[in-house]
Protein backbone atom coordinates (compact mmCIF):
# COMPACT_ATOMS: atom_id res chain seq x y z
CA UNK A 1 0.00 0.00 0.00
CA UNK A 2 1.20 3.66 -1.21
CA UNK A 3 1.90 5.88 1.72
CA UNK A 4 -0.81 8.14 -0.06
CA UNK A 5 -3.52 5.04 -0.07
CA UNK A 6 -2.70 5.58 3.41
CA UNK A 7 -3.53 8.91 4.40
CA UNK A 8 -6.93 7.71 2.88
CA UNK A 9 -10.14 5.79 3.60
CA UNK A 10 -9.91 4.66 -0.04
CA UNK A 11 -8.43 1.01 -0.33
CA UNK A 12 -6.77 -0.10 -3.50
CA UNK A 13 -9.21 -2.71 -4.27
CA UNK A 14 -12.07 0.02 -4.00
CA UNK A 15 -10.37 2.60 -6.64
CA UNK A 16 -9.99 -0.43 -8.85
CA UNK A 17 -13.55 -1.21 -8.77
CA UNK A 18 -14.00 2.86 -9.40
CA UNK A 19 -12.00 1.76 -12.76
CA UNK A 20 -14.70 -1.03 -13.84
CA UNK A 21 -17.76 1.35 -12.88
CA UNK A 22 -16.10 4.24 -15.27
CA UNK A 23 -15.49 1.23 -17.74
CA UNK A 24 -19.13 0.11 -17.86
CA UNK A 25 -20.37 3.53 -17.80
CA UNK A 26 -18.20 4.20 -20.87
CA UNK A 27 -19.92 0.87 -22.45
CA UNK A 28 -17.26 -1.29 -22.16
CA UNK A 29 -16.75 -4.71 -20.44
CA UNK A 30 -14.23 -4.85 -17.96
CA UNK A 31 -14.07 -8.35 -17.58
CA UNK A 32 -12.93 -8.47 -21.60
CA UNK A 33 -9.32 -9.55 -21.89
CA UNK A 34 -7.73 -6.37 -23.26
CA UNK A 35 -9.33 -4.63 -20.03
CA UNK A 36 -8.67 -7.37 -17.27
CA UNK A 37 -5.55 -5.81 -16.03
CA UNK A 38 -6.72 -1.57 -16.69
CA UNK A 39 -8.27 -1.25 -13.42
CA UNK A 40 -4.70 -2.17 -11.76
CA UNK A 41 -2.53 -0.20 -14.31
CA UNK A 42 -4.44 3.36 -13.62
CA UNK A 43 -4.91 2.56 -9.87
CA UNK A 44 -0.50 2.11 -10.17
CA UNK A 45 -0.35 5.29 -12.88
CA UNK A 46 -2.81 7.41 -10.44
CA UNK A 47 -0.29 6.50 -7.45
CA UNK A 48 2.18 8.45 -9.79
CA UNK A 49 0.33 10.90 -11.26
CA UNK A 50 -0.81 12.19 -7.83
CA UNK A 51 2.50 11.59 -5.43
CA UNK A 52 2.20 15.03 -4.57
CA UNK A 53 -0.43 14.71 -2.16
CA UNK A 54 1.54 12.44 -0.10
CA UNK A 55 4.76 15.08 -0.19
CA UNK A 56 5.56 18.56 1.35
CA UNK A 57 7.66 20.30 -1.62
CA UNK A 58 9.09 22.79 0.85
CA UNK A 59 11.09 19.62 2.33
CA UNK A 60 13.13 20.18 -0.69
CA UNK A 61 14.42 23.69 0.03
CA UNK A 62 15.27 22.66 3.92
CA UNK A 63 18.85 21.90 2.62
CA UNK A 64 20.31 25.09 1.32
CA UNK A 65 24.63 26.24 0.52
CA UNK A 66 26.09 29.63 2.14
CA UNK A 67 29.35 29.04 0.75
CA UNK A 68 28.54 31.09 -2.70
CA UNK A 69 31.11 33.83 -2.28
CA UNK A 70 28.79 36.83 -1.86
CA UNK A 71 27.07 35.86 -4.82
CA UNK A 72 23.14 37.48 -4.89
CA UNK A 73 22.33 38.13 -8.35
CA UNK A 74 19.92 36.16 -10.57
CA UNK A 75 19.28 31.92 -10.39
CA UNK A 76 17.10 31.14 -13.07
CA UNK A 77 16.39 27.21 -14.08
CA UNK A 78 14.22 27.13 -17.34
CA UNK A 79 11.92 24.96 -19.42
CA UNK A 80 11.66 22.35 -16.56
CA UNK A 81 8.94 20.45 -17.80
CA UNK A 82 6.11 18.74 -16.06
CA UNK A 83 2.60 16.97 -16.09
CA UNK A 84 0.03 17.70 -14.01
CA UNK A 85 -4.21 17.31 -14.07
CA UNK A 86 -6.70 19.48 -14.44
CA UNK A 87 -8.95 19.28 -11.48
CA UNK A 88 -12.12 20.33 -13.57
CA UNK A 89 -11.93 17.09 -16.19
CA UNK A 90 -8.76 15.03 -14.82
CA UNK A 91 -7.43 15.64 -18.08
CA UNK A 92 -3.81 16.17 -18.43
CA UNK A 93 -1.97 19.29 -18.23
CA UNK A 94 1.55 19.31 -20.06
CA UNK A 95 3.98 22.23 -19.74
CA UNK A 96 7.00 23.96 -18.93
CA UNK A 97 7.50 25.73 -15.59
CA UNK A 98 10.66 29.01 -15.20
CA UNK A 99 11.48 29.65 -11.75
CA UNK A 100 13.84 32.31 -10.71
CA UNK A 101 14.42 33.64 -7.38
CA UNK A 102 17.42 35.92 -6.19
CA UNK A 103 19.30 34.84 -2.74
CA UNK A 104 19.88 36.87 0.22
CA UNK A 105 22.41 34.42 2.07
CA UNK A 106 21.90 31.30 0.89
CA UNK A 107 21.04 28.88 -2.08
CA UNK A 108 19.38 25.68 -2.89
CA UNK A 109 20.50 23.49 -5.45
CA UNK A 110 19.03 23.42 -8.59
CA UNK A 111 17.34 19.81 -8.38
CA UNK A 112 15.23 20.90 -5.22
CA UNK A 113 13.69 23.86 -7.76
CA UNK A 114 12.50 20.83 -10.29
CA UNK A 115 11.12 18.82 -7.58
CA UNK A 116 8.71 21.88 -6.13
CA UNK A 117 7.61 21.89 -9.59
CA UNK A 118 7.10 18.44 -9.40
CA UNK A 119 5.24 18.46 -6.06
CA UNK A 120 2.86 20.60 -6.78
CA UNK A 121 2.25 19.86 -10.26
CA UNK A 122 1.15 16.07 -8.93
CA UNK A 123 -1.90 16.87 -7.76
CA UNK A 124 -5.38 18.41 -9.35
CA UNK A 125 -4.13 21.37 -10.58
CA UNK A 126 -5.37 24.78 -11.97
CA UNK A 127 -2.68 26.65 -13.84
CA UNK A 128 -2.77 29.95 -11.64
CA UNK A 129 -3.10 28.13 -8.90
CA UNK A 130 0.41 25.96 -9.49
CA UNK A 131 1.95 29.05 -10.26
CA UNK A 132 1.23 30.80 -7.29
CA UNK A 133 1.31 27.66 -5.31
CA UNK A 134 5.25 27.07 -6.53
CA UNK A 135 6.56 30.65 -6.38
CA UNK A 136 5.12 31.53 -2.20
CA UNK A 137 6.54 27.90 -1.51
CA UNK A 138 10.22 29.13 -2.66
CA UNK A 139 9.27 32.90 -1.04
CA UNK A 140 8.14 31.43 2.30
CA UNK A 141 10.95 28.69 2.36
CA UNK A 142 14.23 30.10 0.98
CA UNK A 143 13.31 34.07 2.03
CA UNK A 144 14.80 35.49 -1.09
CA UNK A 145 14.71 39.10 -2.08
CA UNK A 146 12.16 37.92 -4.82
CA UNK A 147 10.81 35.09 -6.97
CA UNK A 148 9.50 34.83 -10.96
CA UNK A 149 7.83 32.30 -12.06
CA UNK A 150 6.50 31.66 -15.16
CA UNK A 151 4.39 28.44 -16.96
CA UNK A 152 3.44 27.65 -20.11
CA UNK A 153 1.42 24.59 -20.06
CA UNK A 154 -1.20 23.11 -22.91
CA UNK A 155 -4.87 22.27 -21.63
CA UNK A 156 -6.28 18.63 -23.16
CA UNK A 157 -9.27 19.60 -21.68
CA UNK A 158 -9.26 22.10 -24.25
CA UNK A 159 -7.45 20.07 -27.13
CA UNK A 160 -9.63 16.78 -26.98
CA UNK A 161 -12.87 17.99 -25.74
CA UNK A 162 -15.01 21.06 -25.94
CA UNK A 163 -14.12 23.50 -28.53
CA UNK A 164 -11.15 21.37 -29.68
CA UNK A 165 -8.52 24.06 -30.20
CA UNK A 166 -5.26 22.49 -30.69
CA UNK A 167 -1.99 24.35 -30.42
CA UNK A 168 -2.53 26.61 -27.97
CA UNK A 169 -0.98 26.80 -24.44
CA UNK A 170 -2.14 29.43 -21.21
CA UNK A 171 0.82 31.47 -20.11
CA UNK A 172 0.58 32.66 -16.47
CA UNK A 173 3.24 34.31 -14.14
CA UNK A 174 4.26 34.90 -10.36
CA UNK A 175 6.03 37.66 -9.79
CA UNK A 176 7.10 38.11 -5.53
CA UNK A 177 9.07 40.83 -3.97
CA UNK A 178 11.93 42.46 -6.45
CA UNK A 179 10.54 41.23 -9.21
CA UNK A 180 7.31 42.99 -8.91
CA UNK A 181 8.76 45.95 -7.58
CA UNK A 182 11.55 46.59 -10.32
CA UNK A 183 10.76 46.54 -13.40
CA UNK A 184 14.20 45.82 -14.67
CA UNK A 185 14.92 42.89 -12.65
CA UNK A 186 11.31 41.50 -14.16
CA UNK A 187 12.48 42.25 -17.45
CA UNK A 188 15.90 40.58 -17.15
CA UNK A 189 14.30 37.33 -15.96
CA UNK A 190 11.76 37.31 -18.97
CA UNK A 191 14.57 37.87 -21.18
CA UNK A 192 16.72 35.17 -19.31
CA UNK A 193 13.51 32.51 -20.00
CA UNK A 194 13.49 33.83 -23.96
CA UNK A 195 10.36 36.24 -23.43
CA UNK A 196 11.04 39.46 -24.90
CA UNK A 197 8.21 42.36 -24.76
CA UNK A 198 5.41 39.72 -24.77
CA UNK A 199 6.42 37.73 -27.44
CA UNK A 200 8.70 34.40 -27.46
Amino acid sequence: MSDHAKQTDVTRDQAEEAVRTLLRWAGEDPTREGLLDTPKRVVKAYGDWFSGYAEDPADFLKRTFKEVQGYDEMVVLRDIQFESHCEHHMAPIIGRAHVGYLPTNRVVGISKLARVVDGFARRFQVQEKLTAEIAHCIQETLQPAGVAVVIDASHECMTTRGVHKRGVSMVTSQMLGTFREDARTRAEFLQFIGIHGGHR
